[in-house]
């Protein structure tokens, strides 16, 4: 299995000995990162002890863990929904099972810096129906805006109904909400290509492609498609909101659901923000901070923080990681 990046196959090494290199380090990469968040949440139980952490752990049941992954599962599945609708919209000859396997395999690629490994999807379509990468880059832009209105919403819906309101997540919320209206303007963005090109004359060909791209966004921007899409990334996201709300009740700490909410997203985005691969440290950190400004003591909110990752972003990677090898397959046999 090999998880890089060739939008055009032809560039791809080749040899017997890359996929392999590229698969160890791979690997080594998810480990590296996944010691990392270990360590760092390991240093902090330490500090405050391991015995009330562990604790904290033991009180989750099976059955309880079940349901924080049947929550992201429901993130996954109306997630993929919406790629599946993105595709139809662009014209692409793909159905729903086959739409629904390129969105979770590309899971697989979520700890690259910035997600951009999840353009691995954009091969996949192309070799399976011939587009290229060009024609279908619009999906990977809509379907981050919609993530960023989605998250924006439940964001501002968090800090208007819940008991606090953090008055920190604003900007933060009108920031996702200004990126993901910007990243939905197709005559804005390429507006802004072309000027870019004037200004600095550099790589024109590049320039000319990304335009193109920009131009074809028209077709998500009809209301039915944008208020369908911002919809399923709301029950989404709200899964997990809702599983982080139900988690930290369950070991003692119920803050209210729109905090628990707010919370949740406002260090999904954060994370995201700092370009780290899955927001890996950020998202973490900003989790923690934020409990124990909600007064949740360190032995609840450090375990808290690492379930709930483990059963949100961990456990998506490893769906790709299972899909990825199903949909490198397919997409060898259409090529073929």
């Amino acid at each position: 299995m090999s998880l890089s990046v060739y939008p055009n196959a032809a560039a791809a090494p080749t040899g017997p000995s890359r996929p392999a290199a590229r698969r160890w380090r791979d690997i080594a990469l998810l480990a590296g990162l996944f010691a990392v968040v270990i360590a760092g949440l390991a240093g902090l139980a330490a500090a405050t002890g391991w015995a009330e952490t562990r604790d904290q752990l033991m009180r989750l049941t099976v059955a309880q863990v079940a349901i924080l992954l049947a929550l992201s599962l429901v993130n996954y599945l109306f997630r993929g929904a919406r790629w599946h609708l993105f595709t139809q919209r662009l014209g692409l000859p793909t159905g729903p099972v086959q739409d629904i396997r390129h969105f979770l395999g590309g899971f697989a690629m979520s700890v690259t810096p910035g997600r951009v490994g999840e353009l691995i999807r954009m091969r996949w379509l192309k070799r399976e129906t011939g587009w290229s990468v060009e024609r279908t880059a619009p999906l990977v832009l809509v379907d981050r805006a919609s993530d960023l209105a989605a998250m924006a919403l439940i964001l501002a819906l968090s800090v208007g109904l819940s008991a606090g309101g953090a008055t920190l997540a604003i900007p933060v919320a009108l920031l996702a909400l200004a990126a993901a209206w910007i990243a939905t303007r197709p005559r804005l963005l390429a507006g802004g290509v072309t000027w870019a090109y004037r200004l600095t004359g550099f790589l024109p060909r590049l320039m000319g492609r990304v335009r193109g791209a920009a131009r074809s966004l028209a077709v998500f921007s009809t209301g039915p498609t944008l208020s369908l899409s911002i919809l399923l990334g709301l029950i989404g996201w709200g899964a997990e909101g809702y599983a982080f709300h139900l988690l930290l009740g369950w070991m003692g700490a119920d803050i209210g659901l729109w905090t628990a909410m707010g919370i949740f997203t406002f260090a999904t985005l954060a994370g995201g923000l700092t370009g780290a691969p899955g927001g890996v440290g950020g998202a973490e950190a900003a989790m923690v901070a934020l409990l124990s400004i909600e007064g949740v003591p360190l032995e609840v909110s450090i375990p808290a923080t690492a379930v709930i990752r483990l059963t949100t972003l961990w456990f998506a990677i490893g769906i790709g990681l299972a899909v990825f090898p199903l949909a490198e397959r397919c997409a060898a046999r259409a090529r073929g």
